[in-house]
């Protein structure tokens, strides 16, 4: 439950005040607990009490009050607000409100709508300002909400002062009546004299400038602004500002807004231009009217002030543009005729200088005036596309890249685009009507040359959409392909889209599924291009006979047959020979690991299989084999481009190249980037900029656009199936997953309280570099002591029963799982916790066997042999593995059970384990079991990874151990604080 902060079960109110950065925001208790609101509201360091008069249903009433300054109430009210959203009880309406309020002015500050100015009284002050219409209807519908406790101080008599208390002379305007929950009005005093109550609109713009004028008070401000005036906190008499405050705020925020509406005349042989000046309210940005009907008095909306700030406007906007200069000398400042160079300078930087002074340009909707520009990219010897293929996406082709011009909707011939040019000036008769366009544009457009791409950075444009241009806003420009560049993208856009039934090849000695069929044609498809792919399906549908189909039916084509090499883990050497051995019969098959490796006598349609380790040793020998096609499976293991691993494994030249793995993302996207960049170098770009441009924008959330446009461009070299699609695996039985907590023991508990104490007083005082060191190996013995106090004690001869509360639990679930016949597989990121869990198991009489990362090839196969194709009576039904070396590969579906004994960071690769037994061939329902140490940090990060469940699916943040060496010393202190049992917390 959110806890809820002190004063958010207090009504509020703001009480204004001159200047608005000494306006207070008063705090009281409802009435529903006499006892409780006698007492008044919880204190604050920074408040005072006060005794105020407020309006109820009846008449008034004095309340205990605590009144904070503006600033002050900022952070208190935005906390309530925070704890009502996050759903917390109790919390009142108006602290919600205000909060809302407070986060209103802070986005407006955020964004630079801040003015300085003079208060009523002639102090230094700042406001919001200005607001355009979407902000003024958003701060009206927010008004309108406020409840009637927001503004329930009554107004005072004009000249008196706010309350008891008082809070200076400003008071915003009120209205009379009753005070109802409906009306928010208050019923007068015995005398029948009418309260009056703030209006909403006006009380809560109040507040909004109060925040405001505090804001640009930092310690600096006063050295950056060169005085105490608009930079101290206290307030500063300066009436001899007044008429600098005017002119700053002319044009902006001073009740009237002036804009120019430009008019065209085509009765002329060519059209006439004129700008007229138009006023605009800027508290009710609907009220509009032309200079002309201000200044002969039939625009009533507009006051007799409006003149002399339009003026104010207008003499600013003169400084900006020249050819206003003659409406300052005008009797009634009504309109100006333009020229070519008037049109031209407001089509360029006149717009924008003039949109720096408070002046917008309004022009004709049937006017068309934009000139934009569209880059084409595509063959100019291949217009139809009949020849996609191979040859084209070579090293040393070259795609033509050029550029396209449109006015308005009409697509201009570069004849008409040198005519444009011609003319000089802004106005042109082109296809039968008048267009108006800038003429630097135009010679822009004429300066931009054509120029060729590489195929793959065509083909990364193509199916984005865009291409990087710096020499325009944004830094990007829409892209259209042509010719078989565009075909080529029509084809690969969409990997699950087939043209034709897809044919397995006729050596292979197995039926696959329908997906599996798309999939390989998806696969023939793409390395039939020249185009490497990443088969990204959920571990267990079938990645193995997909790949091993694609190798027979390259087989088929003179042109892509030849050997394939396979780098895998060494785990899996056993499992990819025994694969292609039952579903290629008569294949060759040879594996180059261990010693007397060799490649002699290599036949063309072999398979060779090798691990990552091995091919690190030996790039340079596999380099010069000649390989029809590479595939990297498991291929998370290279997903760090600058290791040694990675590097080598892209010395090796093929002619397509393919990656397997159910994660193409653990934990952030640069893991996407070093998978694509090797199955298709170069789609992705440099990966600096990689980061730049999808990867940090997309991780942050700050540019939804980012995750779309990378979507665009990885979706056709990446195909991800689940097994919880429809129509994938319907076959499979039941997953049942279940987090089971479990109290720590007393030992435990001791050690686990003594390890926090002492490791979080020497992080308070290490430097970063020591501190993260410090915070890594703190969880590290944090996760053990949850395991076991012998796994974290390092001891030689534990004694092991009776010590762990986790170990108890296990006991418990294999003493269910084995009288019932089962088998189960238990991970473990520790080999120690593994041994100690052997030896444990051995000294109950339970049959187990442990795999971990040191033990030999054939001792790893012979295990998974032994539990799988062994009868029950010969293999034992506990298979203990570490999660490293065991979680990727492995086909285990004898167990029925997975155990998860300790928690890792990502749940991608938890799920990658559970798969080991959840897989096609699967018969039985599956059980999966977390084990979770109730109250500790394993608790904590249960919880947190529950929102890293769409890792691998999705545009992903960073996390894991990474992130929480970054946590602040409190964080830091609350994520491994020994708590009690869930619920209790």
């Amino acid at each position: 439950m959110t806890a809820l902060p002190p004063l958010a079960r207090c009504a509020a109110f703001f009480l204004p005040a001159d200047p608005a950065r000494t306006g207070r925001m008063a705090f009281w208790l409802p009435a529903a607990d006499q006892d409780e609101s006698a007492a008044g509201p919880p204190g604050h360091a920074r408040g005072t009490r006060a005794e105020l008069t407020i309006a109820v249903p009846g008449g008034t009433r004095e309340v205990p009050a605590l009144l904070l300054p503006a600033a002050d109430a900022v952070p208190v009210l935005t906390r309530a607000r925070a704890a009502h959203a996050a759903g917390a009880h109790g919390v009142h309406p108006a602290a919600v409100f205000w909060g809302a309020a407070a986060l209103l002015a802070l986005r407006l500050a955020a964004r630079g709508k801040l003015l300085p100015g003079l208060s009523e009284g002639a102090y230094d002050a700042w406001r919001c300002g200005p607001l355009p219409e979407d902000d003024v209807r958003h701060l009206r519908e927010l008004a309108a909400s406020m409840p009637p406790e927001a503004h329930a101080a009554p107004l005072p008599p004009a000249g008196g002062a706010y309350g008891t208390a008082g809070a200076g002379a400003y008071a915003p305007e009120g209205r009379p009546g009753s005070y109802d929950p409906d009306t928010a009005r208050a019923d007068g005093p015995d005398d029948g004299r009418p309260v009056l109550l703030p209006d909403p609109e006006r009380l809560l713009r109040a507040f909004l400038d109060a925040v405001a004028d505090g804001l640009p008070r930092s310690p600096a401000a006063v050295l950056a602004a060169g005085g105490r005036a608009f930079a101290a906190p206290e307030p500063r008499h300066v009436p001899e500002q007044r008429a600098w405050a005017d002119d700053v705020a002319a044009g902006h925020d001073a009740g009237v807004r002036v804009s120019l509406r430009v008019e065209m005349d085509t009765t002329g042989a060519r059209p006439a231009f004129r700008a007229v000046v138009q006023l605009h309210g800027t508290a009710d940005p609907t009220l509009l009217a032309d200079a002309a009907d201000v200044w002969a008095g039939t625009a009533a909306h507009f006051g007799p002030g409006a003149r002399m700030q339009a003026l104010l406007t207008l003499r600013r906007a003169a400084h900006a543009w020249d050819a206003l200069t003659p409406l300052l000398s005008a009797a009634v400042p009504d309109a100006v005729d333009l020229g070519d160079d008037d049109l031209a300078a407001l089509l360029g930087p006149g717009a924008r200088d003039l949109a720096a002074a408070g002046v917008e340009i309004h022009w004709p909707r049937d006017l068309t005036r934009h000139l934009t520009a569209r880059a084409v990219v595509g063959p100019a010897d291949d217009p139809e596309g009949r020849h996609a293929g191979p040859s084209y996406l070579s090293a040393d082709a070259l795609v033509a890249f050029g550029w396209r011009y449109a006015v308005g909707d009409v697509e201009l011939t570069r004849a008409e685009l040198d005519r444009l040019a011609e003319a000089a000036r802004p106005v042109v008769r082109l296809r039968d009507r008048w267009v108006l366009v800038d003429p630097e544009s135009v010679r822009r457009a004429l300066d931009r040359k054509n120029a060729d791409l590489t195929p793959v950075d065509a083909l990364g444009a193509a199916l984005t959409g865009e291409i990087d241009d710096p020499a325009v806003p944004g830094g990007r420009v829409e892209v259209a392909a042509s010719g078989w560049l565009d075909t080529l993208r029509e084809r690969i856009a969409d990997p699950e889209r087939q043209s034709e039934p897809t044919v397995p090849p006729a050596a292979l000695a197995a039926t696959l599924r329908d997906y599996q069929l798309r999939g390989l044609g998806w696969l023939r498809r793409m390395t039939s291009l020249g185009l490497g792919g990443c088969l990204a399906d959920d571990m267990g549908l079938g990645k193995t006979i997909t790949l091993i189909s694609l190798h027979l039916d390259r087989q088929e084509h003179d042109e892509t047959g030849g050997p394939t090499l396979v780098v895998c883990p060494a785990s899996l050497l056993g499992n990819w020979q025994r694969e292609i051995e039952r579903f290629a019969p008569g294949t060759p098959v040879r594996r180059f690991h261990g010693a007397g490796r060799s490649l002699a006598a290599l036949a063309d349609g072999e398979f060779v299989l090798t691990t990552y380790g091995t091919m690190r040793l030996d790039a340079g020998q596999l380099a010069g084999a000649g390989w029809s096609l590479v595939v990297a499976d498991e291929a998370q293991h290279v997903k760090n481009p600058f290791s040694a691993t990675a590097k080598a494994l892209r010395t090796i030249p093929s002619r397509a190249r393919v990656a397997l793995t159910g994660t193409p993302v653990e934990n952030n996207l640069s893991e996407l980037w070093a998978i694509l960049d090797w199955t298709t170098p170069g789609l992705l770009g440099p990966l600096r900029r990689f980061r730049t441009r999808y990867a940090d924008a997309a991780e942050s959330g700050v540019d939804a656009d980012a995750a779309e446009r990378l979507a665009r461009l990885v979706r056709p070299f990446l195909l991800r199936r689940k097994k919880s699609d429809p129509g994938i695996a319907p076959e499979l039985p039941r997953k049942t997953e279940t987090d089971r907590a479990v109290a720590l023991t007393a030992e435990q508990a001791g050690l686990y309280e003594a390890v926090v104490r002492e490791t979080l007083a020497e992080i308070a005082e290490a430097d970063a570099m020591v501190r993260r060191g410090l915070i890594l190996k703190l969880m590290t013995a944090l996760k053990q002591i949850c395991n076991h106090p012998a796994q974290y004690l390092k001891e030689d001869a534990p004694r092991i029963p009776g010590r762990s509360g986790k170990l108890e639990l296990l006991d418990e679930l294999l003493d269910v799982i084995l009288a019932e016949g089962g088998s189960v597989l238990v991970f473990t990121q520790y080999v120690q916790m593994a041994r100690l869990l052997k030896t444990h198991l051995a000294a109950r009489g339970v049959p187990a066997q442990l795999l971990h990362g040191g033990t030999p090839v054939p001792e790893r196969e012979e295990m998974v042999r032994r539990f799988q194709d062994c009868p029950p009576d010969e293999a034992p039904p506990v298979f203990l593995l570490s999660l490293k070396a065991a979680g990727t590969g492995l086909n285990l579906t004898r167990a029925g059970h997975v155990v998860h004994y300790d928690r890792w960071w990502n749940p991608a690769v938890e799920a990658q384990a559970t798969d080991r037994a959840y897989r096609i061939g699967q018969t039985q329902p599956v059980q999966v079991h977390r084990l979770i140490a109730e109250g500790t940090i394993e608790d904590r990060i249960a919880r947190m990874l529950q929102h890293k469940q769409g890792l691998a699916d999705s545009v992903l943040g960073g996390g894991g151990e990474a992130a929480i060496t970054e946590l602040s010393d409190g964080q830091l202190a609350e994520l491994v604080r020994l708590a009690g049992p869930r619920g209790g917390e």
